[in-house]
């Protein structure tokens, strides 16, 4: 087989292909034993006619046609494999010569990645919370620990935020009672939120015994509902204070409140970076996909669409949800919900065509041991052996995309490394502290469902 390549506009290419006679001769022989399975000849079990007695009852042509039917694709694959083709849909197919007899030729209209310009994404400035908690914020999680340990006091005042009060709760739509919203001797914290919206503000200022009606709108729901509430009594929520005598005994793992404050700072802190990480590559690629002018192609944004909305409806059925109780219970309708995953769809592509320019611009290689540490972290995730992942991935003509998936991860830890990063404040962060010792991320937070599909077909 010989192949040549011809770039066109609009980012397409043909690919010429020929195909040798003894070459096709295979896909004939293959292609008649294929027939002799369909094909009833008196005497011959399906399958076991020869050729010759199959081709003097059907003739050539059927064969020629199968050949040509199924050989194709696999010459195109080859053509597209040594030529680097990065494909974007499906080729649209010319059959130039042997069509009836003689040699085999057929060109290819290709569309193809497109490629684009990110000018001036070495000195993006990405603007990050402070990883370092504030005093007020210990303080709030110092309180909710010690609000854990409070005890709850009966009072003769008026019901405010923040105190509990005991209650017979009713609610009514049409009618007819709503759904876990009718209790008796009910504890409540004012300040929750959870009922209705506006429930709480009309508990405030009630005292024991007080009764008050008003219309409100459910939580989770999108119609409204006529509540009745009798207060019961209001409690005080009394917290203990903080000795090193309370916290050795009640929390063991410190021996005094200065420990334990500085302990809560640092899981405060903790989490933060974790944020901060997760923010740090969001903003990234949104700050490096707003710098490209190009359009995204419409069939690449209709393959993420695609593929957004069946990983979304697989989700949903594996916690045995369908989609329509999804909507009912969110209130969404399907052309909002579509709209949203487009949205995704298109920062996706532009995201991956942009990292794409980034590694070509600063020459990202991907090298064997590259792909060798890739197939062995799949061949964990999978539950698989990493010689069995790379059979699978070889086998599907996969590895092309996953070295442009580790080229585009290697290009975002580029740029990663280069960005400027500062606080709320324009004060630069210590780059190794937000990136962490390992820096494991993808282009798109959706990347890992599909990472190791080629290797489950194994």
């Amino acid at each position: 087989m010989k192949s040549t390549l011809e770039p066109l506009e609009g980012n397409k290419i043909k690919l010429s292909v020929e195909v040798d006679d003894a070459e096709f001769a295979k896909d004939i022989d293959a292609a008649f034993r294929k027939l002799a399975l369909e094909v009833r000849l008196p005497g011959f079990r399906p399958g076991k006619a020869p050729r010759k007695i199959l081709e003097a009852r059907i003739g050539l042509a059927p064969a020629r046609e199968q050949a040509l039917r199924d050989g194709i694709p696999q010459y195109l694959a080859k053509a597209v494999r040594e030529h680097e083709v990065d494909l974007i849909a499906s080729p649209d197919i010319e059959i130039t010569g042997g069509g009836e007899e003689g040699l085999v030729t057929f060109d290819a209209t290709c569309q193809v990645r497109p490629t684009v310009s990110v000018p001036g994404y070495a000195g993006l400035r990405i603007e990050l919370p402070n990883p370092e908690p504030t005093d007020a914020e210990v303080q709030e999680a110092i309180d909710s620990e010690r609000r854990r340990h409070g005890t709850l006091t009966v009072v003769e005042r008026s019901a405010a935020k923040g105190d509990y009060v005991t209650m017979d709760l009713e609610a009514h739509r049409n009618g007819e009672p709503v759904p876990g919203l009718n209790t008796e001797d009910w504890l409540y914290e004012i300040g929750r939120g959870w009922v209705a919206e506006g429930f709480d503000d009309h508990l405030i200022g009630t005292t024991a015994g007080d009764s008050v009606s008003f219309t409100a709108m459910p939580s989770g729901t999108a119609e409204e509902a006529d509540f009745g509430v009798k207060v019961g009594n209001v409690q005080e929520l009394v917290l203990p204070e903080p000795t090193d005598e309370w916290v050795a005994e009640n929390l063991p793992e410190h021996d005094s409140v200065e420990a334990w404050t500085q302990s809560v700072r640092t899981r405060l802190g903790a989490m933060r970076l974790n944020q901060g990480r997760q923010a740090l590559i969001e903003r990234a690629t949104t700050a490096l996909a707003a710098l490209v002018d190009e359009a995204p192609p419409e069939g690449m944004v209709d393959q993420e669409l695609q593929a957004r909305v069946e990983n979304f409806v697989k989700d949903l059925q594996t916690r045995g949800i369908s989609v329509e109780q999804w909507m009912s219970a969110t209130g969404q309708d399907t052309n909002t919900l579509i709209e949203t995953f487009r949205e995704q769809a298109t920062k996706a592509v532009i995201v991956d065509l942009a990292l794409r320019a980034v590694a070509e611009a600063e020459q990202v290689e991907v090298d064997e041991s590259d792909i060798e540490s890739e197939y062995a972290r799949i061949a964990m995730r999978a539950s698989m052996k990493a010689k069995d992942v790379r059979k699978a991935y070889e086998k599907n003509d996969a590895v092309f995309d996953l070295v442009a998936q580790l080229r585009k991860s290697k290009a975002l830890d580029w740029l990663l490394h280069h960005i400027e990063i500062v606080d709320d404040a324009g004060t630069p962060l210590d780059r190794e502290l937000v990136l962490g010792h390992t820096h494991d991320h993808d282009d798109d937070d959706d990347h890992d469902d599909h990472e190791h599909e080629h290797a489950e077909e194994a």
